[in-house]
């Protein structure tokens, strides 16, 4: 195995670079939704890349390095999808589409998906969580009408409700729940809950 240090570990500033890292991202889905996690190395990613192994080392640790860059990537886009949302106003439909946009920000098998659920626990824990729903209400600070009183507990709820349902969804995937009903009850959930938000407003 090649040994690269953390400092001299590379990270994405050129175009070439940024290719390069969505070309190694984008390899090792595939092979994972193939041939499962037991069957990924970093041979098999470097390969399908189309780089050396040696170049996939100078941007990621290893194969959870990998999965836990994917599961953040789909995170970070479906974080900053929602805060789209959220900004735009409330229009019909809206809480479905946020509940969507988090149901499929990891695509692929139920097996894929625990794969990168658990590369991203690993990596980071709750905090992943927790940095994630920071950054979103920086994002929307100041640039969102919600129409009711968002305090920090009612921020909580709202962004972690739907998440811990989906990670429980996804670590108990022996329920084999329906995906389409599961989105049902999720936003039956947060609508309910935003309707008593509203209606605490003006009481």
């Amino acid at each position: 195995m090649p040994q690269v240090t953390e400092k001299t570990r590379r990270t994405p500033r050129q175009s070439r670079s940024e290719a390069t890292v969505e070309a190694i991202l984008e390899a090792a889905f595939q092979l994972l939704e193939a041939d499962g996690i037991e069957a990924l190395t970093t041979n098999h990613i470097a390969e399908r890349a189309g780089v050396s192994v040696g170049t996939l080392y100078q941007y990621f640790g290893g194969k959870q390095a990998i999965l836990a860059g994917l599961a953040h990537k789909r995170a970070e886009a479906a974080r900053d999808r929602i805060a789209e949302i959220v900004i735009a106003g409330p229009e019909l439909g809206a809480v479905r589409l946020i509940v969507r946009t988090l149901a499929t920000a990891f695509e692929g098998s139920p097996a894929t998906r625990r794969a990168l659920l658990d590369a991203l626990t690993a990596e980071g824990g709750d905090d992943v969580v927790m940095r994630n729903h920071v950054t979103f209400f920086d994002m929307i600070a100041g640039k969102a009408a919600l129409g009711f009183d968002l305090s920090p507990e009612a921020g909580f709820v709202l962004t972690h409700a739907v998440v811990g349902l989906l990670r429980a969804a996804t670590i108990e995937s022996e329920l084999a729940l329906n995906p389409q009903a599961l989105e049902d009850e999720l936003v039956r959930l947060m609508e309910a809950y935003i309707s008593a938000l509203l209606v605490a407003r003006s009481a």
